[in-house]
């Protein structure tokens, strides 16, 4: 326990070393357009689909425990000119049942080739070496936008023999690269009108507001407008070489983001903590201790003398020990930065739950002057 809190300590510290910059200058770094906000309906779109991969070294799924397979398997190759009856009971190890997807980019064209990322969903023990047959990528609307097909890469490696198996990475999930062709193009409207529409990445006025200060100063007064505190209307050209010229100048406008909001995260499960360089505190003062419950039961037997004629009888004994740690009360001054939250809070020894519990007791006080979320 003491070399994990060691080094929750030294993590924190580092972490404190990082955002002392920020929190003495107050300056947030300037930002491109590109990477605060996206054009409303240019966006990617998810395919799926379901196939099977051949050309397994008997890694495949067992076919009497995955009926999807057999039934996928004779409906192929009755496509290909064979029938089977559907009865047949047929012992394969070298197919497995796979579930293909991918994402069609914005302003995809019919006959580029995207990547395609493809996962067991049967029980095969691995993908490596399998080669993926023709599979159709269909859209959310049910329609078919790419044919998928090719050599798998799968970054893993295993063995076994004996009973005994060695595993490196993982083996049920491959890639194939540039393994799909469009087939379906999807139209991509760049804006509407005289119009374009920037989403803001984070809802924030202040941000969008510099961004349209940031275009009108670059382009004219009157270009952008804020629709609301994600939304800005930019009037763009509407010839399509001149707008894509255009939309290229704003993309590269350098816009310094507003202070955003002071938040802490909190996950319980893994234990971390992450607060950014807004949060403070007001004046408190916080306690550490801890409790332990230790309950250890040992067995006792009773021997009988030889000549005394009773029986060995084994009893349970148990022991509850109760032990307090010693408690430390630290006082920590009203607006402290985040490096002093820190150093305070390491102060305590406190591990990372107890600074989840501590955390929550701060702003059950009011004294944490941040957003607690708990994710």
């Amino acid at each position: 326990m003491n070399e994990n809190v060691g080094k929750f300590a030294r993590c924190l510290a580092v972490l404190a070393c990082a955002c002392l910059p920020l929190i003495g200058g107050g300056a947030a770094a300037s930002e491109r357009l590109k990477d605060l906000a996206t054009v409303q309906g240019v966006r990617s779109n998810q395919l799926v689909g379901y196939g099977l991969v051949v050309g397994l070294d008997g890694s495949g799924d067992q076919t009497t425990q995955t009926p999807f397979t057999t039934q996928s398997i004779i409906n192929m190759l009755a496509q290909l000119g064979t029938t089977l009856p559907t009865t047949q009971s047929m012992q394969l190890k070298n197919v497995a049942a796979v579930m293909v997807t991918a994402n069609l980019p914005p302003f995809a064209r019919i006959g580029q080739q995207i990547d395609v990322t493809v996962s067991s969903m049967g029980n095969a023990k691995s993908l490596r070496g399998g080669t993926l047959i023709m599979t159709p990528l269909k859209g959310a609307d049910g329609q078919i936008y790419a044919q998928a097909q090719g050599n798998l890469m799968v970054g893993g490696a295993g063995a076994s023999a004996g009973g005994s198996r060695a595993v490196v990475n993982h083996l049920l999930a491959g890639r194939i690269v540039a393994g799909a062709t469009v087939e379906r193009e999807v139209p991509t409207a760049l804006g509407s009108g005289p119009y374009v529409h920037y989403e803001m990445a984070v809802t924030d006025f202040g941000t969008t507001q510099r961004a349209v200060e940031a275009i009108n100063r670059e382009m004219g007064q009157g270009t952008a407008q804020a629709l609301d505190g994600r939304v800005i209307r930019v009037n763009a050209p509407e010839d399509a070489d001149t707008r894509v010229a255009f939309m290229g100048r704003l993309e590269n406008l350098e816009i310094r983001p507003a202070r955003t909001m002071a938040k802490v995260i909190v996950n319980p499960r893994t234990g971390s903590v992450v607060m950014n360089q807004m949060v403070t505190i007001e004046s408190c003062a916080v306690a550490h201790g801890s409790l332990s419950v230790v309950v250890s039961t040992e067995p006792q037997v009773s021997q009988p003398n030889p000549l005394s004629g009773g029986q060995t009888v084994t009893t349970q004994q148990s022991e509850i020990t109760i032990k307090q740690g010693s408690g430390a009360l630290m006082a920590v001054k009203a607006g402290a930065n985040l490096s002093e939250v820190i150093k305070a809070i390491n102060a305590l020894g406190a591990n990372p739950q107890d600074l989840l519990s501590i955390l929550q007791a701060m702003k059950a006080a009011g004294a944490l002057r941040a957003d607690l979320e708990v994710i």
